[in-house]
């Protein structure tokens, strides 16, 4: 069905079974929808998580950015104070999206090819008791840099404060357990790594965190609460219009991610795209920005080439031209660009896109 592979962080080449399903027409109000397909991927989403009775999830209309304000304007107070750990545009957002709702906060902003000092963090938390909240973004795709939660959150919650993981690019991908590393609330989006279409966003939550929530809310449509009590009372009813053809074609998602042997095999899948895709790379003269360390298996940013004649576009189009689009660069202060591995992308296909970039460099 594809032209092309996309070789992005999300929208990504999906299945063609996933996308068949998205061929039939689906009743809101019907059970067979509800019950048989959104209140099934509620239960799937908090097993993926770790499967912990402490925690419920809840679906939201919309882009990832939008579940991650809905998350946001429906659990930190007016009374409150949010710290955000920020190093890419994710994390800016948040920083943002704290700015049009007034919420108090505060930025640790580490540029964009830092990782977050555990030292500053525990400091200021122990200065701050103002801070209630910390949200951090697990894999900035602005470089690709993997954040250390497995050291962050625990020390956040030694401070007794809520953590808020914006997991956008890594739910799904990457394993974790919420419950065991004390994530109070995680946000992603249909069309990451569980390989879905875009649509919606969803938000796991302490279930306790949750409950106490209403009337929180600064938006009618992204009242976080809300849509869970509605979800919670009429099996699986969404407030407004469900994005029906995008929560089926999740669901098919969510079973082929299961037929693949669950998230440890798909992240191993990942890990080995991102390191033939590095080391071949390479091998053709492209240095990656951050060191290998602090790569995540999800996209990778690399130096543009030091040529007058190269141009991006240039390059974009011959790639394409032979069935790969790749990313622009995102970050602020180097001339670089991003190429994704997650999706329906297997290493068989980095190897093709190899021979595709050996083709194109036609500033040599």
């Amino acid at each position: 069905m594809n032209d092309y592979l996309l070789l992005t962080p999300g929208p990504l080449t999906t299945s063609d079974t996933v996308k068949q399903t998205m061929l039939k027409d689906w009743c809101t109000w019907d059970d067979d929808y509800n019950l048989g397909i959104v209140q099934k991927i509620r239960q799937q989403l908090v097993a993926l998580a770790g499967d912990s009775p402490l925690y419920t999830s809840v679906l939201m209309q919309g882009s990832g950015t939008a579940s991650v304000e809905s998350a946001i304007g429906s659990m930190v107070r007016e009374t409150d104070k949010l710290l955000v750990i920020a190093n890419g545009a994710y994390g800016d957002r948040i920083a943002e999206i704290a700015s049009y709702l007034k919420i108090d906060h505060q930025v640790l902003n580490y540029g964009e090819t830092r990782q977050p000092d555990s030292k500053e963090i525990d400091q200021l938390l122990t200065a701050d008791k103002a801070i209630t909240h910390v949200a951090m973004v697990h894999c900035e795709t602005t470089t690709g840099i993997l954040n250390p939660i497995d050291t962050i959150v625990p020390l956040v919650k030694s401070h007794n404060r809520i953590f808020i993981l914006d997991a956008m690019s890594s739910f799904g991908g990457i394993p974790l357990n919420m419950a065991q590393l004390g994530i109070d609330v995680l946000i992603s989006s249909a069309n990451k790594c569980i390989q879905g279409v875009p649509g919606f966003g969803f938000v796991i939550a302490r279930r306790s965190l949750l409950e106490q929530c209403e009337g929180v809310a600064r938006s009618l449509s992204l009242d976080l609460y809300d849509q869970w009590r509605c979800m919670e009372k009429n099996n699986g009813k969404w407030r407004f219009t469900s994005p029906t053809h995008t929560v089926r074609a999740f669901a098919q998602a969510l079973q082929e991610l299961n037929e693949e042997g669950g998230v440890g095999k798909r992240h191993t899948r990942y890990q080995e795209n991102q390191r033939r895709l590095v080391e071949g790379m390479e091998r053709l003269g492209f240095k990656p920005l951050l060191p290998r360390e602090w790569h995540s298996p999800i996209i990778t940013s690399f130096y543009s080439p030091e040529a007058d004649a190269y141009d991006f576009k240039e390059f974009y189009s011959l790639l394409k031209a032979r069935g790969f689009v790749v990313y622009p660069g995102k970050v602020s202060d180097a001339d670089c660009f991003r190429i994704g591995n997650i999706g329906e992308v297997y290493p068989d296909d980095i190897s093709r896109l190899l021979d595709a970039v050996a083709e194109s460099l036609y500033w040599r």
